[in-house]
């Protein structure tokens, strides 16, 4: 399949073309799908990145390159690897954690 991603590696991510309110450009994206996934299947779940600022509860603040922003974890898809253009570093412990938070919210039955 390639290289493996790893889970919370952050890459920038293609992702025109893009329809109605889906995120577009090419900007960083968090992968999100677990590594036994991503070593299995040609896909990987990934959340975009913003600068955007909205405190919406889907969103987790996350600092990046100097810069301030948003994990937009209301903005989940799927992309073939081939749209990862470079990986750009990892997520922090603490970002990850509230990333994981959010999604078991977002998932609860």
């Amino acid at each position: 399949m390639g290289v493996v991603m790893e889970r919370f590696s952050i890459h920038l991510v293609t992702l025109d073309p893009a329809v109605g309110a889906e995120t577009a450009k090419t900007r960083p994206c968090v992968v999100l799908s677990p590594n036994e996934l991503n070593r299995a299947v040609a896909t990987v779940i990934i959340a975009p990145m913003t600068t955007v600022q909205r405190g919406w509860p889907t969103r987790v603040p996350v600092g990046f390159q100097g810069k301030r922003g948003e994990v937009a974890l209301d903005q989940l898809r799927a992309v073939d690897k081939s749209r990862l253009v470079k990986r750009l570093g990892k997520l922090d412990r603490a970002t990850a954690e509230a990333v994981l938070d959010v999604l078991g919210e977002l998932f609860a039955p």
